[in-house]
């Protein structure tokens, strides 16, 4: 099936839906583990309407307008996101790797909590995700994308009215949709396909009476990186400023775990790149890599620029929250890797940004550390849900942060990672994180810890882990990272049947 609409004529639609002139009556500010809006804000009618959009494996710092990114990087929409509205700057996955931090969005709980542990493992019988309250509340719910749990199951889900899933990772040309348990087959560009199906349905599909939760959910950027044939070559000629960690020195490994600088060398690393040395021809360069990588970002934002405009143009702009996240942070070339599931910066944290005229003042920066736990919370705090169970939810609502307001707030973020039998070049990993310090465990593994200071060493090139005068502060985060998981319940670390195994076991059935 070919789309219905080229992306000329997407980005020139004219049939927008006009604004229905019915008012956004104020809502109630559910309370949401132990937070509440302050009187000024429940003075102000909240947005009914939601659009999340989430995209794989793209790096917080890789945005237009952040200090660091490549210059030549275009991401306009994105920077109007930030300029129009509030840039989260310090915003965390609770695990680096698609499907745990994907069900860590849509239940508001930690990896151990919702027990979707990698890539593989569907969602327990039981799951609840929080769409499904959106539409106890009489919101009209939409999924569009990838959803990624449970490997190749593309079924449609509980919470979502509308449906239209790629099976596991997708492709990035021509991809087959399950839209509501039938498989459609569309031309083009994923990335582009799924925004025509989001538009659509926003425009032609979704009740006008009801308020809407749209997730849009991208394949982009996730390796290998491709970008749309329109923007191929576009970086080309672009110089790359590779990251000072990425050489092979002995400074930048001589205090680092033994396993970081293995690292380098396995599927996961610099010297790998799964099709060999990153500077051997004809395999392609790790410069040509970076370079597709931004040109597949700037595919992305050209995307959401078109839905930001359709919003526009059909008068839904100031009754619409669209927040904006990656499900994952990802390394280019720092400390020999390009990947994520570790507990360093460029894997954890992400982007995030959040557009509500009205709602959020222009050019807002949250400084607090939030998390993918967290977006549950504030959506449903947002559209003035409470679920029955709240006390199931380990995130808290960072609504009140988006209005400026000065409410107690964490100072401490927990991170965790299973190991993976499929790719063991990655230990388990549990760490702590403060506003200066991080301190890493790694579990099953004859190795060293980690600790680094942010703010004198923001690259953790220098591991301070056998440093005398940190001891302290050490044994401190790790009894706390400790009591943290086994208050909560995250000790049990479950074990997977290795692939060959299972395969054998059922061969013998037969």
């Amino acid at each position: 099936m070919t789309t219905k609409r080229s992306r000329t004529q997407a980005h020139s639609r004219r049939a927008f839906l006009k604004t229905t002139g019915r008012g956004i009556a104020a809502l109630a500010c559910a309370r949401w583990a132990g937070q509440s809006l302050a009187a000024s804000a429940q003075e102000k009618p909240h947005p009914r309407n939601i659009v999340f959009i989430l995209s794989d494996d793209h790096r917080y710092d890789f945005m237009g307008f952040m200090e660091g990114a490549p210059a030549f990087l275009e991401t306009p929409n994105l920077d109007r996101m930030a300029r129009q509205g509030a840039h989260l700057a310090h915003a965390f996955v609770s695990t680096s790797l698609c499907s745990p931090s994907r069900a860590s969005i849509l239940t508001g709980q930690y990896m151990h909590h919702h027990r979707i542990v990698d890539n593989q493992r569907p969602e327990p019988e039981g799951t609840v995700f929080f769409p499904q309250y959106l539409q106890e509340a009489g919101y009209q719910t939409a999924f569009i994308g990838k959803w990624h749990m449970g490997h190749d199951n593309d079924d449609p889900r509980p919470g979502f009215d509308y449906w239209a899933s790629l099976k596991g990772q997708g492709t990035y040309f021509d991809p087959t949709l399950n839209i509501n348990g039938a498989h459609q087959t569309f031309k083009g560009y994923t990335t582009d396909v799924l925004t025509d199906r989001a538009l659509t349905w926003l425009e032609e599909e979704r009740d006008p009476d009801r308020p809407f939760f749209l997730y849009l959910s991208f394949k982009a950027v996730h390796y290998p990186f491709t970008p749309a044939p329109r923007n191929k070559g576009r970086y080309a000629d672009e110089t790359i400023q590779r990251p000072e960690t990425m050489a092979n020195t002995e400074r930048n490994y001589q205090t680092q775990p033994h396993w970081v600088r293995e690292r380098r060398y396995s599927i996961h690393g610099v010297d790998h790149m799964e099709t060999g040395q990153y500077d051997n021809d004809p395999v392609p360069s790790f410069d040509d890599l970076y370079r597709q990588y931004c040109e597949t970002v700037f595919g992305l934002d050209e995307n959401i620029g078109s839905v930001l405009d359709y919003l526009d143009q059909a008068g839904l702009r100031d009754s619409t929250l669209v927040m904006y996240m990656g499900d994952n942070g990802f390394a280019l070339g720092e400390h020999g890797f390009y990947d994520k599931r570790d507990a360093f910066e460029e894997s954890i944290r992400v982007p995030m940004l959040a557009y509500a005229p009205g709602l959020i003042a222009p050019g807002t920066t949250v400084t607090q550390m939030v998390q993918n736990i967290d977006v549950a919370p504030t959506l449903l705090e947002l559209a003035g849900v409470q679920p029955p169970d709240s006390a199931a939810v380990d995130g808290r609502s960072f609504l009140p942060l988006l209005q400026g307001q000065s409410v107690p707030w964490r100072d401490s973020i927990l991170y965790e990672y299973y190991w993976e039998w499929n790719f063991p070049a990655t230990p388990t990993v549990f760490a702590l994180r403060t506003e200066r310090y991080k301190y890493i465990f790694y579990q099953g593994v004859w190795d060293h810890d980690g600790f680094y200071d942010l703010k004198t060493d923001p690259h953790e090139r220098h591991n301070l882990i056998r440093v005398p005068i940190y001891q302290e502060q050490i044994a401190t985060m790790k009894k706390q990272l400790f009591d943290e998981l086994e208050r909560r319940g995250g000790l049990q670390i479950p074990v997977r049947r290795p692939l060959g195994e299972r395969l054998d076991q059922r061969k013998n059935r037969r």
